[in-house]
């Protein structure tokens, strides 16, 4: 499994596949698995197919035409011979028996005689819509009923089902298969296997030589069936032991235990309190408290709604390690949101918080803040709290793991906002502890399905909160389509001035701030063509600043007033510290009010071009509304027509405001790689069967097992090609999203 393609397909057909798939050895070839199987004499649903997708379609040509490019003359079946060296232009029109597809094939004049109408055949490429037509990019094709065949390739196209692999135009399907097929037949009967023996007997899966065959060759559709159950299994149970490797990893590691105190800051706290926890929040803290109380750091994830109390119940944490002697730095992602966290808890904390000055509390503590954009003194100031041990809390961004800054006993970091920090920054503050590794609490507002926990954050434990704190008014959303309903934008803008005619406070949101934006595309994703030269160019999202033009008119009376992220620092705090008094009617925004922004007076959000948006960043942004005791509104504006995937998206987040039905429903929509964060990173998922979303139950047996495993045997000594498999997984980079938890 380990050799080189080469000695199996020659340098050349081995280049390719390095080159256009990042495929070099045996094994990574041959768990390149079909995407999909062609039942002989079946054609392909065109409506299953997705817009953006490489994909392989068996169809029946409906139209065959051709022209030359230079001339535009519509070329004859006899007079193809005539064109061979000039540019010309195949355009075929394919059908399933309902739907149409098109292909233009460029200087392939010969196919007007191959590809007539009628004939079954092969098509490949890109999906893509352009103008209510779906069309494959950069074709290619296998004409089905060819005739003068070699006798390998009868048999190869005589075969019941067809594999259909994950191919481009420089590698298509049918390359793929024949180079498996070679490598298949030169494999041994017995390879070695990395599910152990005792793992694929109680789960009963096929051994590794069966399945290999039996997913590229089936014979039936329960060899595909129990194939690609053995490969789902098999990509869980990796994942599972890298994460039960490092659960075992943390389990040994020692960690100063924190017990809740008696008469401390926390029970101070606590009786200040102007409202009560709600049950969750008191059953999470009670879970969090155990295991602060414990010898080994505590490394646990706290989800919840927005506002549903997260903040309350990770300070109280703070405040359990303080009565300790101990410290907790709370990591926020962005420096926005650092500051306002620090003003959050200074406030919540009242008197308790200003240790040495006038009016403290006697057991008071002190919130330093730590972030890059300090003067040199502040930073001075904030880096010897740490280390002096007076503040007993320290709020920062990414300059907290910086190595100049330390703690005088660091016992707790809590990471906001799902901002994954990845093994070596753990490592690095870690180091400012000492001996003791410090507990971890990290929080996220985006709800996150048990599943998708189990994979992602698998060395986690979980705590969820479902509540929301009593006061908090409903939400209610609508979806203004601009560009259909005009009339309803003007009303919009007339709701704005309503409300704050009723001494309410306005956000309105943009995609971007005011900069030129290439390659904008439609609402499916699609580059628009204009009428000049046929180039592709659609209207950028709109900016903060188009708005603000356009609403310094409308609302001329109002106090209007942007906030972005390349504001400088203070003045980023001036307008928010201006529009949380109450001193800006209409604040018009980028997302840098997506989290932490706290103002009950604020009723209304409308969002810009809200198609732009993620379906979980539209439920974050819309909680900055409805803090307070009057209900919320957020309106959705987009220049979509109903009907189109998009629209639905927007109408899917109107319909409700459960974030966990809105989290299914977005990550139902995404792609596996995007589920585990290494799309946007451009590296390629670890995941080819299995999907987090779905196999549940795969995910949970795999993980029983993994821990089974790794508790007898940590080092996987027993295991070698389990050890095998899980080093490569963790050599590459297709499991980064793991490192980065």
């Amino acid at each position: 499994m380990d050799r080189k393609l080469r000695d199996f397909l020659g340098a050349k057909t081995a280049k390719t596949f390095a080159e256009v798939l990042e495929i070099e050895t045996v094994g990574e070839l041959l768990r390149h698995y079909p995407r999909r199987y062609l039942k002989k004499g079946e054609l392909t649903p065109f409506d299953e197919l997705e817009v953006g997708d490489q994909a392989t379609v068996n169809g029946r040509v409906k139209k065959v035409t051709a022209r030359a490019l230079d001339s535009k003359i519509e070329i004859r079946p006899d007079e193809v011979h005539k064109f061979r060296k000039r540019r010309t232009i195949t355009k075929v029109v394919v059908t399933d028996g309902r739907n149409d597809l098109e292909a233009a094939f460029f200087n392939q004049p010969w196919l007007l005689t191959k590809l007539t109408p009628g004939t079954s055949a092969l098509f490949w490429g890109e999906v893509t819509m352009f103008r209510d037509i779906m069309q494959l990019k950069n074709p290619g094709t296998e004409i089905l009923d060819e005739e003068d065949l070699t006798e390998a390739e009868i048999e190869r196209r005589a075969r019941p089902f067809r594999p259909l692999y994950p191919a481009t135009s420089k590698l298509p399907t049918a390359t793929i298969e024949r180079s498996i097929k070679i490598v298949l037949d030169g494999l041994d009967d017995r390879i070695d296997d990395p599910v152990p023996d005792l793992v694929l007997d109680k789960e009963k899966l096929l051994g590794l030589r069966d399945a290999l065959q039996k997913v590229h060759l089936p014979d039936t559709e329960k060899d595909i069936h129990d194939a690609q159950r053995r490969f789902r299994f098999e990509e869980a149970l990796v994942m599972q032991t890298i994460l039960a490797q490092r659960r075992a990893v943390t389990d040994a590691l020692n960690a100063v235990p924190r017990p809740r105190v008696e008469g401390g800051l926390l029970d101070e706290f606590d009786q200040r309190l102007p409202f009560e926890l709600t049950e969750g929040q008191a059953a999470v803290g009670e879970e969090i408290f155990a295991d602060l109380a414990r010898s080994h750091p505590m490394h646990r994830l706290l989800q919840g709604e927005v506002g549903s109390g997260k903040t309350v119940v990770a300070l109280r944490a703070m405040l359990s390690v303080v009565d300790n002697g101990g410290q907790a730095a709370l990591l926020a992602p962005t420096e926005v949101l650092a500051v306002q966290h620090h003003k959050t808890l200074t406030k919540m904390l009242g008197e308790l918080a200003e240790q040495g000055m006038l009016g403290g509390a006697e057991n008071a503590t002190k919130i330093g803040l730590l972030t890059g954009s300090l003067n040199a003194a502040a930073r001075r100031t904030a880096m010897l709290d740490a280390a002096g041990g007076a503040a007993g809390i320290v709020v920062g961004t990414h300059a907290l793991l910086e190595d100049k800054v330390q703690f005088a006993d660091l016992g707790l970091v809590v990471v906001d906002e799902q901002h994954r920090f990845g093994v070596e920054q753990r490592a690095a503050l870690s180091a400012k502890s000492g001996e003791n590794t410090p507990h971890v609490l990290v929080m996220t507002a985006t709800p996150i399905p048990r599943t998708v926990a189990m994979t992602v954050f698998g060395d986690l434990a979980v705590s969820t909160l479902t509540q929301l704190p009593a006061g908090r008014s409903p939400i209610q959303s609508s979806v203004v389509p601009a560009k259909e309903r005009p009339d309803w934008l003007q009303r919009a803008w007339a709701r704005v001035r309503e409300e704050v005619g009723k001494g309410h406070q306005v956000y309105v949101v943009c995609p971007r701030i005011g900069d030129d934006v290439k390659n904008a595309t439609d609402e499916e994703g699609e580059l628009l063509e204009t009428d000049e030269g046929g180039k592709k160019q659609a209207r950028p999202p709109i900016s903060v600043l188009q708005v603000y033009d356009a609403l310094t008119e409308i609302l001329h009376d109002l106090r209007v007033e942007i906030l972005h992220g390349r504001l400088p620092a203070d003045e980023k705090d001036a307008v928010m510290s201006r529009f949380a008094a109450g001193e800006i009617d209409v604040l018009i925004a980028t997302t840098v009010i997506e989290v932490g922004v706290d103002v009950p007076n604020a009723s209304t959000m409308v969002i810009m071009d809200a198609d732009r948006f993620g379906i979980s960043q539209l439920h974050q942004l819309r909680g900055r509304v409805g803090r307070g005791k009057v209900p919320g509104l957020c309106l959705l504006v987009t220049d979509l027509w109903a009907g189109s995937k998009s629209y639905a998206r927007l109408e899917a987040v109107a319909s409700t405001t459960d974030g966990f039905e809105l989290s299914r429903i977005d990550l139902e929509t995404r792609r596996e790689g995007d589920v585990l964060g290494v799309a946007q990173s451009g590296k390629r998922s670890s995941l080819k069967l299995l999907s987090v979303l779905r196999d549940e139950d795969v995910i949970l047996a795999a993980r029983q097992e993994a821990t089974r495993i790794v508790g007898v045997d940590p080092a996987l000594s027993e295991f070698p090609e389990l050890l095998a498999i899980v080093r490569n997984a963790l050599e590459s980079e297709t499991t980064e999203y793991l490192e980065k938890t």
